[in-house]
């Protein structure tokens, strides 16, 4: 998917993206590092919530509805909405308050009521935790999660033989969509003169580390 490429560029002048010797959570030595919380200004970020639109409009997952867990989901599912909107694809969203209000309207939840087929929107999956809280409250309102979009799938082993992603679409039988994967990464890499001497560290970590298929 050309978006994938795009995004991955975008990623890589705003820094998001950034290469070198990171050490995960899990203790390994990565050579690159994302960070999407660094789309951190308005045309930048437009663009991240574009390349969302444009991967749930391709990956053809039905929904009825948007979700975006707190708080990296928060904007995520607001500027997704408004892209989808821009292409004639109008749909409600919601998202949860950390902690449940007791004033005012009350509870956790903000925006549409959870109903129907409720997409949820996500940075990344590391260990899947904000999916399951996502599951949960999206099942507890009688809706049905339709999936999970995130930015990039980094394909990697978590404890198992799965990555976290795998491990998500096993555990809750829905869709994981990726705007760019680890794979769309080795492939942009291999293409950019600027960004080649990374190809080797990165193909060599995803070897180490890497599922056969995510």
């Amino acid at each position: 998917m050309d978006f994938s490429r795009e995004f991955i560029a975008l990623a890589c002048r705003k820094g998001v993206l950034r290469f070198g010797s990171f050490i995960t959570k899990a203790g390994r030595n990565s050579p690159y590092f994302f960070n999407a919380g660094l789309f951190d200004d308005g045309a930048s970020f437009r663009e991240l919530c574009g390349f969302y639109a444009r991967a749930i409009q391709a990956s053809a997952v039905h929904c009825d509805m948007l979700f975006g867990p707190a708080y990296k989901g928060i904007p995520l599912v607001a500027g997704t909405a408004v892209r989808l909107a821009e292409h004639g694809v109008n749909l409600p969203f919601a998202f949860n308050r950390k902690e449940a209000k007791d004033h005012g309207e009350g509870g956790t939840l903000i925006g549409a009521p959870l109903a129907g087929r409720v997409l949820i929107l996500d940075d990344v999956i590391s260990a899947g935790t904000s999916v399951r809280e996502s599951v949960n409250i999206i099942r507890a309102a009688g809706a049905v999660p339709a999936g999970v979009v995130i930015a990039l799938d980094r394909m990697e082993r978590g404890t198992g033989s799965l990555s976290a992603v795998q491990e998500v679409r096993e555990q809750f039988g829905i869709p994981v969509v990726a705007v760019a994967t680890l794979e769309d990464l080795i492939g942009y890499l291999a293409d950019s003169p600027q960004l080649a001497a990374n190809l080797e560290a990165v193909s060599a970590y995803r070897d180490t580390y890497g599922t056969q298929a995510s």
